[in-house]
């Protein structure tokens, strides 16, 4: 796991306060103590001090005293937090009473935290469903300035090391969103080029995928990428991006070169952005298990500020990983 070493090394140089909610939870507070160990974030922990301070004892983890640990039934914030839920959902009909009793919910205190600029980023999950995960995160921290959707990439790290970036690609959407429009798609493009620089740590080309290179086919579908294409090409002028272009056209430079001459990205892409959910799903998993490549995600991108989701499946070093990307995803959006 190099790549994640590296991340780890990056994060350990601006380190980033990372909450986990799920402060009780045994694979998160292994996960947490192996953190505190490496020092390459700190740790918000939300739980009752004295339970967290058990169970650590328990497991024998020796480093959790360095975790800061809020208790969700009674600490400082809780009022000011509370009158912050109350501006951001007046609109819903939030009351001041319903705020103080959902902010004892761990998840929605960590994205207040991250909200009040008190947390970084967020990693939840091992003991949640998606949606309650995500529910609060939607409605309190919301998406980044121009973008309107969240979307999933994978980084792929493949033995080939022709492809890409010395054999490592960012795949997206793989996770999230089913059939975005033209301009989601472009959204989605500039949030994978922005993730790339953040994580993957190199320079985006980005190649916005179809069944169809630079006109060669006609169809609405064909429409919709070229038209994304140009959208985010005017969203960030500062990304190299080209399209619609086939996969081979993008990766393949002899074939970039004669189905796309001139292009900059053709041959050369690094990025793919895919113009369907089902499309990204089923390219990611085809490229892991007949590449044996190693895929690792999904990470979350659009949000206004890092909250990642685990699978209740989760191992200890999967929530340690994760922590990695999202210190390093909050460090991007400095």
């Amino acid at each position: 796991m190099e790549f994640i070493e590296q991340l780890k090394q990056r994060a350990s140089e601006n380190k980033k306060r990372i909450v986990l909610p799920e402060g009780l939870e045994e694979r998160t507070l292994r996960a947490a103590n192996t953190i505190l160990t490496e020092g390459f974030a700190d740790v918000i922990l939300i739980g009752n001090p004295q339970k967290v301070n058990e169970a650590a004892a328990g497991f024998g983890l020796e480093n959790i005293d360095k975790a800061t640990v809020v208790d969700p039934e009674n600490h400082e914030k809780m009022d000011a937090y509370a009158d912050m839920m109350v501006e951001i959902r007046k609109n819903k009909g939030m009351t001041k009473e319903q705020a103080l009793e959902l902010i004892k919910n761990p998840l929605f205190l960590a994205v207040m935290m991250i909200k009040a600029g008190d947390a970084d980023g967020e990693v939840a999950g091992a003991d949640n469903a998606t949606g309650d995960v995500l529910r609060p995160a939607f409605q309190y921290v919301k998406t980044a300035p121009g973008i309107s959707v969240v979307s999933g990439a994978f980084i792929m790290i493949l033995k080939d090391k022709e492809f890409g970036e010395d054999g490592m690609m960012v795949f997206a959407d793989c996770a999230v969103h089913p059939n975005p429009t033209a301009e989601e798609l472009a959204e989605i493009a500039v949030a994978t080029g922005r993730t790339t620089r953040a994580i993957a740590g190199f320079e985006p080309k980005i190649a916005m995928l179809s069944f169809s290179t630079k006109g060669s086919a006609k169809h609405e579908m064909v429409d919709k990428v070229a038209t994304a294409t140009e959208l985010a090409k005017q969203m960030a002028p500062d990304l190299k991006i080209d399209g619609e272009l086939q996969s081979d056209a993008a990766i393949i430079p002899a074939i970039g070169q004669k189905k796309a001459p001139g292009s900059e990205i053709a041959g050369q892409a690094n990025v793919l952005v895919f113009p369907t959910l089902e499309t990204g799903n089923i390219a990611y998993k085809l490229v892991q298990r007949m590449a044996h490549a190693e895929a690792i995600g999904p990470v979350l991108q659009g949000m206004a500020a890092p909250i990642n989701d685990l699978s209740r499946g989760c191992s200890v070093s999967d929530i340690v990983n994760l922590v990695a990307i999202t210190a390093n995803q909050a460090a991007g959006n400095m």
